[in-house]
């Protein structure tokens, strides 16, 4: 399942390290550029360009080939968290502890645009997917919606009862759903901003919530060291998978929607078999907490990737491990 595989490793907090898997992991590229830790990293669409935020307030972009690093984005006053491309790759998305979300000319290395929401950290940001709108979750419990073209706020969904700690789209972009410091999680109608439904069972803090490919599910992870799949129509937990000994920091659907790849601060990353809610596969070896794992699958160029990051402190703090793995027929530099 893993052959051909790559991993990408931030051992000393601002260098990235890449290693290619044919049976054994070998180092294959060294990322080197940040002046601090990494807290995010993201692929493309369609897999050659990786964007990281760190610590050190800016924004980079990579080349995934030869390891290049292409642009450097400079103004956030304070640490960033996550950065995304945009649906046509053309701009980036960043939000920070400064209380902005910036937005990211990749052609020229320009600031475009600029939402502020000073004196509240903004922990998470992702785009709808036909790029016109973004969604961000906020520490002060609310969700913003804002028009990309107009960069004005639509809409302030209101429910939780904590801070947000993640917030994303559908696959079709009529639903957000949100999780949350408050042990929920949140199903919400982009059109009319209403709740559709709000998903409890978690016993502690839910620290990602995602939808499977064909949205008609939701996969939730949470600091009470539980993985749970909800099932969208009826609002009712289908399966919880159970296996990690310390908190559960992040989550994926692989493609398909048949496998779930989850990390842990139990320094392991598992993969697991949805329909029968078993463990397929235990990565471990690592000394630390894994903080993120993320996915992109591109059918034109046969790669199916994971990124993971890995970190000595918990939720958003020292990034040390990004793993990349890739399901591919040919290298990257195809």
């Amino acid at each position: 399942m893993l052959s051909g595989a790559f991993l990408n490793i931030n051992d000393f907090y601002d260098i990235i390290y890449i290693f290619k898997q044919v049976r054994d992991f070998e180092l294959s590229m060294i990322l080197y550029g940040h002046d601090s830790t990494v807290s995010s990293i993201r692929f493309s669409a369609d897999g050659r360009k990786i964007v990281s935020a760190s610590y050190d307030n800016t924004v980079r972009i990579w080349d995934v080939t030869s390891g290049k690093q292409l642009h450097s984005f400079i103004g956030h006053t304070d640490k960033v968290f996550v950065a995304t491309f945009s649906p046509d790759e053309n701009t980036v998305v960043s939000c920070s502890g400064d209380g902005t979300i910036r937005f990211w000319d990749i052609n020229t290395e320009t600031e475009i645009m600029k939402f502020e929401r000073y004196s509240n950290r903004i922990w998470d940001v992702d785009f709808s997917p036909d790029g016109k709108y973004i969604v961000s979750g906020f520490l002060d419990k609310t969700i913003q919606l804002w028009d990309v073209q107009s960069g004005i706020e639509i809409k302030q969904l209101l429910g939780h009862s904590k801070g947000v700690l993640s917030s994303q789209f559908s696959p079709d972009g009529k639903m957000i759903v949100s999780s949350s410091n408050d042990k929920t999680i949140c199903l919400w109608n982009v059109e009319s901003g209403e709740i559709l439904k709000q998903l409890e069972g978690h016993f502690d803090s839910v620290m990602r919530a995602k939808f499977s490919p064909d949205g008609k599910f939701i996969v939730s992870c949470s600091l009470d060291k539980t993985i749970r799949i909800w099932n969208i129509k009826t609002g009712l937990e289908w399966k919880t998978l159970k296996g990690h000994s310390n908190f559960v920091n992040d989550v994926q659907y692989f493609p398909g929607g048949q496998t779930i790849v989850s990390c842990s601060s139990d320094n392991t990353i598992r993969l697991w078999n949805v329909k029968s809610g078993k463990k397929i596969q235990k990565l471990k070896g690592h000394s630390s907490s894994v903080i993120c794992v993320n996915r992109l699958y591109n059918s034109n160029l046969g790669i199916n990737k994971f990124e993971i990051c890995k970190s000595t402190l918990m939720f958003l703090q020292i990034m040390l491990v990004y793993f990349i793995f890739l399901k591919v027929k040919k290298c990257l530099s195809n």
